[in-house]
């Protein structure tokens, strides 16, 4: 078969007869996948959870629509900007003893917030039990600095509350399931799979 031919209906008709082949391509291509997680799996990650409370209708209680959005992006920055802060960050830091900020933002946390209500702080490590302790470490520096920024005069609206409500006992699971290693070792294998059946398999005459 010509690499640079375009496909014909005689490609499909090998491929659909070649079912058995692609059955067993997924069979082996799971195992691969599974294997790769078994033997390097992905790190754990513990999830902390942190309620913002914005308080809209007390903060804006007669402006317009346009307004309270924009409050609430604002809001949201200087709190995201909060979460990332050195300050932050180093309050982590310190009460791991063996990381680094720079480690912390590029490797081991992660931030996932909807705006308002509860805000996920993510931590990956290879330990189960360190990946609890950042994670939860960090949720809680959070909430102090916020609570510290709202006492400035140029920080957050007053009416903003801040509460960690999980910070103990966090749910911890690996950061890439194992349907992830399956579905990529499948897909793969099949991928291969085609190959074969394309370009280095011949009908019996």
């Amino acid at each position: 078969m010509n690499i640079f031919s375009p496909p014909s209906l005689e490609n499909l008709i090998r491929l659909l007869k070649a079912w058995r082949f692609w059955v067993l391509s997924a069979v082996i291509g799971a195992l691969l996948g599974a294997a790769v997680y078994f033997i390097a799996p992905p790190p754990y990650r513990a999830r902390a959870t942190v309620n913002v409370d914005f308080n809209l209708e007390q903060a804006w209680p007669q402006d317009t629509d346009r307004q309270q959005f924009y409050y609430l992006e604002r809001e949201t920055r200087k709190l995201k900007e909060i979460a990332w802060s050195d300050d932050v960050l180093r309050t982590v830091v310190d009460a791991d003893g063996n990381t680094t900020i720079g480690e912390l933002r590029n490797d081991k946390l992660q931030l996932s917030q909807p705006g308002e209500a509860g805000w996920h702080f993510y931590a990956d490590d290879k330990n189960a039990e360190r990946a609890q302790t950042l994670a939860s470490n960090w949720a809680e520096a959070f909430a102090e600095g916020a609570l510290a920024n709202i006492s400035q005069s140029d920080g957050l609206n007053s009416f903003i509350k801040v509460e960690v409500t999980q910070s103990a006992d966090l749910p911890v699971e690996r950061s890439i399931p194992l349907s992830t290693y399956l579905l990529a070792g499948t897909v793969g294998f099949w991928f291969i799979s085609a190959l074969v059946v394309l370009f280095f398999s011949h009908d019996k005459k």
